[in-house]
């Protein structure tokens, strides 16, 4: 009985907070619509990952080392500085330079970072093609891009338009190199085939070149219980496969031609891109881990990106750039409201299970 009046009183509160925010998020919602005009504003966050690292460096230094060794540390680190700067002055003054710009020996060279999250719809692409935009208009002979990729795959329009942003990098003659730490997979594999050098974690997933569809056909459940559904097209193929209506052999077999000519144009990109891999071995859908992956030669290294990202902090400056969109005040506050039911849901989950087995 004690266990039924908890559950019921728990309802009731999340019932009222549920309501209340509702009755916010709506108020809210109305005050914000006269700036409606402002949603997908964004601007471009920068971060100097050799200063970070070296940041990281001295906290860990100033813990484990003794005073003397910590000062003489410190006096190694400032005599490299200087010897930095003296030879970068000197590198200045033997390479001839124009009026109106530094050429690229009077500079280290710059290495790019770019993050990619896919999911099924492909939906960074938007922040993708931003960063791009943005490291193109400033980018110098000698600097690189690195993209650190994840991604399962998604729809083919999605990854196709997300491959088409890193091609505008090796357009621009711009080395490009793919860091795969967990999973780039299908749509996402096909987005890394870009890069001059692929590398991956010894356990990351990667191919799955091959296309899939499917969908469920309600029309026998419709016809049992004596419901019509119509479908009228014009164009012989404008629908081949339909959720409620009746499928025929016809349909099914120009959905699967077009799937077959997907893959195809799939596996002609892959080939493009990657001429030393064997596309019929590697074009059959499934997926490959990272040393598995080496074999077949999908990637070029097994590294993981930290890896990759401290050794390029010794020679270049590395910088990370991420393209911040602006959400409006209804959308972060919707999200919020999310995270907190969340959080209600899985407290109620918690306790429910302790009263019901303890």
């Amino acid at each position: 009985m004690e266990f039924l009046l908890d559950y019921g009183l728990f309802f009731a509160k999340l019932f009222t907070v549920i309501i209340g925010l509702l009755l916010l998020v709506g108020g809210l919602s109305a005050l914000m619509m006269r700036d409606k005009h402002k949603t997908g504003d964004g601007h471009i966050e920068i971060k100097h990952l050799n200063e970070k690292i070296h940041g990281m460096q001295q906290s860990i230094k100033s813990v484990v080392l003794d005073r003397f060794s910590l000062k003489q540390q410190h006096k190694a680190d400032k005599a490299k500085a200087k010897a930095d700067a003296k030879a970068e002055k000197k590198a200045r003054k033997s390479t001839p330079q124009d009026n109106d710009s530094e050429t690229p020996g009077a500079r280290k060279q710059v290495l790019y970072v770019l993050d990619f999250h896919g999911d099924m719809r492909a939906s960074a692409v938007a922040s993708l093609r931003e960063e791009i935009t943005a490291i193109l208009s400033v980018i110098q002979p000698g600097d690189e891009v690195a993209v650190r990729l994840e991604s399962p795959g998604g729809v083919v329009h999605g990854y196709g338009l997300a491959a088409s942003q890193l091609l505008r990098i090796k357009e621009r003659g711009v080395k490009l190199t793919i860091c795969v730490d967990k999973v780039a997979a299908s749509g996402g594999y096909m987005m890394a085939c870009i890069a001059d050098r692929i590398l991956a974690a010894p356990f990351a997933v990667l191919g799955s070149i091959g296309v899939m569809a499917q969908l469920p056909n309600f029309h026998r459940l419709l016809k049992k219980n004596n419901i019509d559904f119509e479908l009228l097209t014009a164009g012989e193929f404008k629908r081949t496969l339909t959720v409620l209506g009746e499928n025929t052999d016809k349909g099914r077999a120009k959905f699967q031609q077009d799937l077959e000519d997907t893959h195809g144009l799939f596996k002609e990109f892959v080939q493009q891109q990657r001429a030393s891999v064997d596309i019929n071995q590697v074009s059959t859908g499934e997926i490959w881990f990272g040393k598995r992956a080496l074999d077949v030669k999908l990637v070029d290294e097994l590294k993981t990106s930290d890896q990759f990202l401290i050794e390029r902090c010794e020679s270049s400056e590395v910088y990370e750039v991420k393209y911040i969109e602006k959400k409006p005040i209804q959308e972060k506050l919707g999200l919020s409201v999310h995270a907190l039911l969340d959080g209600l849901l899985l407290k109620w989950a918690d306790r429910f299970s302790r009263s019901r087995f303890l």
